[in-house]
């Protein structure tokens, strides 16, 4: 008999989690296995940064923070979203969480309610789907292609609004495609929304800083966005802090006040240490990362390169992120090695076994024609990762 709740049973497994488990597996086995699965930055975290978390310490930081997180962090957030973002959020808009997984989870919680519709367009990041699934909301998937750089038209979003659409969440720079939206994409957008003042939009910036043209633009900075966006953001990626877990959000204050309370019902405030080193990172002017961002530029060209040299696959040039997201349905309904390629799963673990290669399926972010290979990583590895790919697919 099934004792676990209905819940846990249909909740989906993470397949970016269980595709680098899975390559752990092989490599305790002895086998030299190249991780591409994984969003994390292979940067160390900024020393400036671990300074402020040893002097925290040394303060006795060592308490329980306020659930919101502190007041003076909240503030940093508030000046940070101002100077990058042209958004004056003041600090009771602001909810420091434990990541921004945790950030959009809250937000679900408090925003969506039993059969209300979500947009996402697709490809989105692997969570979204399961985090309105748990709030008891209808994801609705807006596909997209290599060819329109995976980005949604005004005329699509017209088409996915129904009565019961409640919000519209998206990421740029896109996790997994790298694609970033203009500031002329995000206003046409912005005027299909017009006419629907009831949706909600949640932009998640966590890739804001890793960005390679110079285009970002926040959604709530457009005219008559900010009352009706949530924008979410953090330390993980930029910063090299994924292991820091400090999310955040900006957003109206009612929403904001709930996520609170929330929260203070789930973990209460996140870690005291880990907010205190926060305030350095936010602070810093974000050329302090240029040399991170500028290595993923290079590796970002490095692996565009590599893979147009591979028959069969098709890619755009992702211009944020660490990511490439390329279209490998040309395999499809082939045979590889006495393997059958019926979709990117089997492409995947095909890589997996026969390149020893792990990537992740398109499949788990809404484009079942994708796979998604990081690039947080050396170049060394990334040449030698696309020179087995390219010999396993010839």
């Amino acid at each position: 008999m099934n004792q676990l709740s209905d819940r846990i049973n249909n909740l989906s497994t993470s397949q970016t989690l269980a595709m680098a488990a899975k390559a752990r597996e092989l490599k305790a086995q002895g086998i030299d296995v190249i991780s591409l699965s994984l969003g994390e930055p292979d940067f160390n975290t900024p020393d400036f940064i671990k300074l402020a978390a040893k002097k925290a310490i040394d303060d006795n930081y060592s308490t329980y923070p306020p659930v919101d997180g502190y007041m003076d962090l909240k503030e940093a957030i508030c000046r940070k979203f101002l100077r990058d973002n042209g958004l004056a959020y003041k600090p009771s808009q602001i909810v420091v969480s434990t990541g921004a997984k945790q950030s959009l989870y809250n937000v679900a919680q408090v925003m969506i309610n039993e059969g209300d519709e979500v947009i996402l367009p697709a490809p989105y990041w692997v969570s979204y789907y399961e985090i309105i699934k748990m709030a008891g909301g209808i994801p609705v998937e807006v596909p997209t292609t290599v060819e329109t750089d995976f980005k949604i038209t005004p005329e699509q979003l017209v088409d996915a609004i129904t009565p019961k659409t409640k919000m519209m969440w998206f990421s740029s720079p896109c996790n997994p495609s790298g694609s970033v939206y203009n500031k002329e994409e995000l206003e046409a957008l912005v005027k299909v929304l017009e006419k629907h003042p009831q949706i909600f939009v949640v932009s998640d910036e966590i890739y804001e800083h890793i960005n390679f043209s110079g285009t970002f633009c926040s959604i709530a900075s457009l005219p008559g966005m900010i009352d009706r966006t949530i924008t979410v953001n953090g330390v993980a990626k930029a910063f090299a802090m994924t292991g820091w877990r400090i999310g955040y959000i900006g957003a109206p204050e009612f929403i904001a006040k709930a996520c609170t309370k929330m929260q203070g019902q789930v973990t209460s405030g996140a870690n005291s240490i880990a907010q205190r080193a926060t305030i350095a990172a936010v602070d810093a002017d974000p050329s302090v990362l240029k040399y991170m961002v500028d290595a993923f530029h290079s590796r970002r060209d490095l692996v565009v390169k590599l893979i147009k040299d591979i028959p069969g696959l098709k890619i755009n040039v992702p211009e944020g992120a660490f990511y490439v997201f390329p279209d490998v349905s040309s395999f499809f309904g082939k045979t590889l090695k006495g393997i059958d390629i019926k979709n990117a799963d089997d492409f995947s673990l095909y890589l997996l076994e026969h390149a020893n290669v792990a990537t992740v399926t398109g499949d788990a972010f809404g484009n079942p024609d994708c796979i998604r290979l990081s690039y947080a990583t050396s170049e060394e590895q990334l040449i030698e990762a696309l020179r087995r790919i390219k010999e396993a697919l010839a």
